[in-house]
């Protein structure tokens, strides 16, 4: 039954787990003093916020347990000192697909070591059940085709996503065509 995460753990712990309790925030710098934690379950807690600085300090952690949680996005620099973070559990959230997901998305895409689950969009309505990746394709969709020709490459294809595949030839050939690339920095 733990409403936030204890002050007085071992520096030297490795593995923490913190899974079903009743944390519903993270606060900065919560794990300062654990830097060897390689491992750390929050599961079923009910998180709904994370401060940027919550895993400040963790340059060790190589697997982070956020599943079964309340979180809909992450804000900029949460993930920012996790350089050794190999797996990710992210299942059971109620992800809300809107531009405040892509922080989270894009850190994924730059950071391809790391293995992650469960990025699925519960809100609003109308993205229910798309995975975040194919949200954020559709987010640039809606930009007019002749003022944005040529999408991100860092984007992973869904395996279903064939008509994805031939818009975006389609707009290289229209680039070829009037003979002006476009390169967009996200």
């Amino acid at each position: 039954d733990l409403k936030k995460v204890p002050g007085n753990i071992p520096p030297d712990i490795v593995k923490l787990d913190l899974s079903n309790n009743k944390i519903r925030q993270l606060r900065a710098k919560e794990f300062e003093d654990v830097s060897e934690l390689k491992m750390l379950n929050l599961n079923s807690n009910g998180i709904a916020y994370i401060d940027p600085a919550a895993f400040s300090g963790l340059n060790n952690l190589e697997e982070l347990d956020l599943s079964n949680n309340s979180l809909q996005n992450f804000e900029y620099g949460v993930l920012e000192d996790l350089y050794f973070l190999k797996i990710l559990w992210l299942r059971e959230n109620p992800w809300r697909c809107d531009y405040n997901i892509h922080y989270l998305f894009y850190w994924l895409k730059h950071h391809y070591n790391v293995h992650y689950n469960g990025l699925e969009c519960k809100t609003p309505e109308e993205y229910k059940g798309w995975s975040v990746g194919k949200y954020v394709r559709s987010y640039y969709e809606e930009c007019p085709k002749d003022k944005l020709p040529i999408y991100p490459e860092t984007f992973d294809l869904d395996k279903d996503d064939e008509e994805w595949e031939r818009h975006k030839e389609q707009s290289v050939q229209t680039v070829k065509k009037h003979g002006v690339i476009v390169t967009v920095i996200g």
